[in-house]
């Protein structure tokens, strides 16, 4: 194949050893030279592989994208002296040939690709886009742990007989914290506990006498003190993350406040789209390649002239996730994104909720790139958008003509005569 670049590096990336295979041009016209070399991963051993690079005048550099591994190479690479292009690529488009199985073959294999031109490189965020990404991914973690210790709460609750979150909306608010917590000091008597109600939860006083009335014992009230304290540890650590999300999120405020205007999009999800897209759209040519990155596009499978399974491919999970969501919360709005999402849930059937709102998270997604692509906010269609286009005169006409058509007859359009 014809070579596009002439001096070409390969990175197959391990914990400890990487493998650095180097493609120059060969001492005659049409033949290649070249080399593999193989490096621990400590700081000052990179630097020199860099170095080594650099002296043969390497000017694409390809590596895998293998776990965090890849990241203190990435890193060193980017710190070299001269234009040396870095390719991040996914493993699962670059598997060597079957029995060519070993870590010099692997980086030899991708410098061979690279020199073609036949590899794209993955989109890598910049710096400050990817601290902000870093601080949003851990956040969702935070979250993800408190809601687990939450259930382990309950569980204990439930195992003592203490039915307080099948009266409460849930175990988070005030009056059932407050219940616990005399329960947790050695307070036993249903009515007392029950009369530490607040607000509106002053209404179910009787059946929250009942639901208090149980066995709780000495270990239940163990239990109960360490998954408070692991909640409230918890709670603090999200608080801190979201002032530091604020303050790092400063520099994009306008896009930022672009994108809360989208239905079902707020602050918090507007905050974790940037941290995962940045605000470049000139990364993505056109929405349907954010789609397609993002895996929120249906797939195409299709052999001998038969299409199988179009479920979408795999893409970025943080961003499919908070977009799932954000469509589940759009499509309780009045506008046009919510009216889509109930009309896929007719379409896809009363067990379609999950279809539906990947159906409309691509909507979204769609939305977004416009919306930073163009700097513009977001210009809602109405909730009336698909009974307006289905019912105009236009549609009916063209409704009727189809099914003529369909009876066989030939179908002439003239206007009466004024």
């Amino acid at each position: 194949m014809e070579i596009m670049y002439e001096r070409v590096a390969a990175i197959d990336v391990g914990k400890k050893i990487i493998a650095v295979a180097v493609r120059t041009p060969g001492e005659r016209a049409g033949k290649r030279r070249q080399q593999v070399r193989k490096y621990n991963t400590f700081h000052q051993t990179l630097a020199k592989m860099v170095a080594w690079l650099v002296s043969e005048g390497v000017t694409h550099v390809t590596m895998e994208a293998t776990g965090i591994y890849w990241k203190p190479i990435f890193h060193a690479l980017c710190e070299a002296e001269g234009p040396v292009e870095v390719l991040l690529v996914n493993a699962r488009h670059v598997k060597n040939v079957p029995g060519r199985k070993s870590d010099a073959l692997d980086a030899v294999w991708l410098a061979e690709l690279t020199e073609c031109g036949l590899l794209r490189g993955s989109f890598i965020p910049p710096p400050q886009i990817a601290a902000i990404r870093e601080l949003t991914r851990y956040r969702k973690k935070l979250i993800e742990q408190r809601t687990s210790e939450l259930q382990r709460l309950a569980k204990v609750l439930e195992d003592s007989g203490i039915k307080i979150d099948s009266v409460a909306s849930k175990l988070t608010t005030l009056s059932a914290r407050d219940m616990i917590e005399a329960l947790i000091n050695g307070e036993r008597d249903p009515a007392v506990l029950a009369d530490l109600a607040r607000g509106v939860m002053r209404k179910k006083i009787p059946e929250l006498t009942m639901a208090c009335a149980g066995r709780f014992s000495a270990q239940h009230a163990l239990m109960c003190t360490l998954h408070l304290e692991h909640i409230d540890h918890l709670a603090d650590m999200i608080a801190r993350l979201d002032t530091r999300i604020d303050e790092a999120t400063l520099p994009f405020v306008r896009q930022t406040e672009l994108l809360a205007t989208i239905p079902g999009i707020g602050e918090r999800a507007a905050q974790v789209v940037i941290s995962e897209i940045g605000v470049e759209m000139s990364r993505f040519p056109t929405a349907a390649h954010l789609a397609s990155w993002a895996g929120l596009c249906p797939g195409n499978n299709e052999s001998a002239g038969r299409h199988r399974s179009g479920k979408t491919r795999k893409g970025n999970t943080e961003l499919c996730e908070i977009l799932t969501e954000c469509a589940w919360a759009a499509g309780r709005t009045s506008t046009y994104v919510g009216a889509q999402f109930r009309r896929f849930h007719r379409r896809f059937g009363k067990k379609g909720g999950q279809k539906a709102a990947t159906a409309t998270a691509h909507t979204l997604i769609v939305i977004i790139w416009h919306v930073l692509a163009e700097t513009t906010a977001y210009r809602d269609l109405g909730p009336d958008y698909f009974t307006r286009r289905i019912d105009s005169p236009e549609a009916r006409k063209r409704r009727l003509i189809h099914e003529l058509e369909a009876l066989g007859h030939k179908v002439t359009i003239e206007p009466n005569a004024a």
